[in-house]
């Protein structure tokens, strides 16, 4: 049986990468989703692929993000669940992360992240609970060394934020955080690999498990705790990085 059957989910960084990867997972499992993501034209492509919903918005802008959500729950129906992945990566450390840099890359991973749960809570309780996955990462938890001061503090919030949200919202709606590794996203293409086309074994050698993710990897963590399979899990921080955490 489908395990997520007439479940209605927004989808945030829907366009791309993690978001995408889930998007296409839970419409396999009988979910109706919305794609929520900046930039209209991939939105547009990645709703036509799934059958879904497409909102572009802005989750950094407190107006866009509050008139995608109600556009999302009027188109179908209502709204059962949310996961957040919309997301930004700077790799810049303290002396190159400007104010301007380190305010923009709060705004949208963890101001974004607040905003779309502020906007869909009243609606997911109206439906009479759901569930609400956000997006951390594993650096978030423990840092790989120096860099990404800017991105390493926004998903550190959105770790925190979760717990406080998990709080707050039950036994209504259930929060938890996945915290990925390093994945294979257009984010990381830049980075992940080497010039012969592997994965950088600099990168490689942090994981247990001696590769990155696959985004559907990660899609599958993200559907275990949407689905009823996690009823009694809420206000966990889920890592899904290869055993880097540990390692």
């Amino acid at each position: 049986m489908a395990r997520l059957t007439g479940r209605r989910i927004l989808i945030t960084g829907g366009a791309s990468g993690i978001g995408r990867a889930t998007a296409l997972l839970f419409v396999q499992e009988g979910a109706k989703v919305a794609i929520l993501d900046r930039t209209s034209d991939a939105v547009r492509a990645v709703a036509a692929e799934v059958r879904g919903t497409p909102v572009p918005a802005d989750v950094a802008d407190p107006a866009s993000v509050a008139a995608a959500v109600n556009q999302a729950a009027t188109a179908m129906g209502g709204l059962d669940g949310v996961v957040n992945a919309a997301g930004i990566f700077s790799a810049a450390g303290l002396a190159e992360t400007s104010a301007a840099l380190f305010a923009q890359t709060l705004a949208v991973n963890l101001t974004g992240t607040f905003l779309v749960v502020q906007a869909a809570a009243p609606l997911l309780q109206k439906a009479g609970g759901g569930t609400i996955v956000n997006i951390g990462s594993g650096v978030g938890i423990t840092p790989t060394g120096p860099g990404s001061t800017a991105y390493v503090a926004s998903k550190g919030g959105v770790i925190a934020m979760t717990k406080a949200l998990a709080a707050e919202l039950a036994p209504a709606i259930r929060v938890n955080v996945v915290c990925p590794g390093a994945v294979e996203t257009p984010m990381t293409a830049s980075f992940l690999r080497n010039a012969q086309g592997a994965v950088d074994p600099a990168i490689a050698n942090r994981y247990a498990l001696r590769r990155a993710a696959d985004a559907n990897e990660i899609a599958a963590a993200i559907l275990f705790l949407t689905s009823d399979e996690s009823s009694f899990v809420t206000g966990i921080t889920l890592p899904v990085d290869g055993g880097r955490t540990f390692h």
